[in-house]
């Protein structure tokens, strides 16, 4: 069974909730702190037990799919996502927030591996690529529009809900989406589905639980004894599970994430590109939420709708995509960079000659460069990092290329905000914003070097 365009649309509707979970907290977070009494290191858990949940688990979620079928993994896994966000919503404490939202971010990641290895199965040819074109769009439009959806819906203060709106929201979202895909998603799974490696999901799990965790938290728990000490462990354990996926590999099974499905140049280079891109992008959300609300005294509405320009050009650059790929293949990415680089240096000029008068007027030519360039590179991505993986090792390629775009959106809230937010109290909130920006700006440079490696044509 093909996938159709209600099947295509459910699948996408899956795949934006995770990742405007991981945004539209970001606006909230003063709201949940007064609400809650909560001081900054448990705020911090709030988006880094999502994230570190997420990313530890996403690679199994695609694994499962492979065995037991993409469908009912995908049902099962949004079903769980509505109703730890119903926990979310309703959670007493801080500490049951934290705990609600790390069971989220494992529901997450049992439904959206689904999604990319349902359109590598059960499409192909012009059809796919204009489904996996689609799937980037609504990956970089989901991030940004998040942020907006938080601060209009903390700010609406629904029946007086106030930030637990933006959990609730997602149930209403998840019911329709569950009536959709039982109509509409076809069933695939692998021919010849591989057990699950059990060593392998267990170092995988320490090896980003030693390095995310103490990245993300560290700062703002004020760097204790076990943040060193699992920063001390994390190098043994990625290279305990380099020798065991690499052994399972050699012996003929399938591990956890084969060390072959590396062979593939476009897989590889494709990756190497997404960190630096998904450091950059996570962490200016991050920063530029605080320092709108915080520094320039915007509402968490007026913080949102400052970004709005980057997801409008987003969208409208992204539809045009796929022809300007067809036409000019992969140096479409390459000049997104430089697009991209241009609006980060607008913000940043604008944020050292405006501050604090930073609406929506003096950051409009910067997000909405920004936007383009973002445009141009994350859907074209996406896709050149699955052209080559064969159909039975969906699952698993779909898991790994997302489990790498979670770790770096993880690891550019830790490191970009863990810099801006350590700059504050000395050198005052507009020098820690230029230098945090410029700092990304950097990693857009990288994203453009690493480009020119990238296969001119895509399969």
């Amino acid at each position: 069974m093909l996938l159709g365009g209600p099947g295509l649309f459910t699948v996408l509707l899956g795949a934006a909730l995770p990742l405007i979970d991981f945004f539209i907290v970001n606006v909230a977070l003063p709201t949940m702190g007064r609400d809650l009494a909560a001081g900054e290191a448990v705020l911090e858990l709030v988006v880094a037990g999502y994230g570190v949940a997420y990313a530890v688990l996403l690679v199994l979620g695609g694994r499962l799919g492979d065995m037991f079928g993409r469908r009912r993994l995908f049902l099962g896994g949004m079903a769980a996502f509505g109703l730890t966000s119903l926990a979310c919503g309703l959670a007493p404490d801080a500490w049951s927030l934290v705990g609600a939202r790390v069971a989220q971010g494992a529901a997450a990641a049992l439904m959206l591996p689904q999604v990319l290895a349902t359109i590598q199965s059960a499409t192909s040819g012009p059809r796919r690529a204009r489904a996996m074109g689609l799937y980037g769009a609504t990956a970089g439009l989901a991030m940004v529009a998040g942020q907006i959806l938080g601060g209009v819906l903390v700010a609406a203060d629904i029946a007086g809900s106030g930030w637990r709106s933006v959990f609730l929201v997602n149930v209403p979202v998840v019911l329709v989406g569950l009536v959709l895909a039982v109509r509409t998603v076809p069933e695939t799974r692998s021919r010849h589905p591989e057990p699950i490696d059990v060593p392998g999901t267990l170092l995988l799990g320490v090896s980003l639980l030693t390095l995310l965790a103490p990245l993300t938290e560290g700062r703002a728990a004020g760097w204790p004894v076990w943040t060193w000490a699992a920063l001390a462990v994390f190098p043994f354990a990625a290279f305990a599970f380099y020798r065991v996926e690499l052994r399972a590999d050699r012996l003929g099974r399938t591990p956890l994430v084969p060390p072959s499905l590396f062979g593939l140049v476009s897989l590889r280079r494709g990756l190497l590109m997404v960190v630096p891109f998904s450091i950059g992008f996570s962490g200016f959300m991050f920063v530029i939420a605080i320092a709108l609300q915080q520094g320039a005294r915007l509402g968490p509405v007026a913080a949102g709708l400052a970004l709005a320009p980057m997801a409008v050009v987003f969208f409208a650059v992204s539809l045009a995509g796929p022809r300007l790929v067809a036409r000019y293949g992969t140096r479409v990415v390459t000049a997104g960079s430089a697009v991209q680089g241009v609006g980060v240096a607008l913000l940043a000029l604008a944020a050292w000659r405006q501050w604090p008068d930073l609406g929506l007027p003096a950051l409009l030519p910067g997000t909405a460069l920004a936007g383009a360039g973002q445009a141009l590179q994350l859907p074209v991505v996406f896709r050149i990092i699955l052209s080559e993986v064969p159909q039975h090792r969906a699952g698993v390629g779909s898991g790994v290329m997302i489990t790498t775009q979670q770790s770096a959106l993880a690891l550019g809230v830790a490191t970009l905000g863990s810099l801006f937010l350590g700059l504050v109290p000395g050198a005052g909130m507009q020098n820690a914003l230029v230098a945090t920006l410029l700092a990304q700006l950097a990693t857009v440079l990288l994203t453009g070097l690493l480009s020119l490696r990238l296969p001119r044509a895509i399969a």
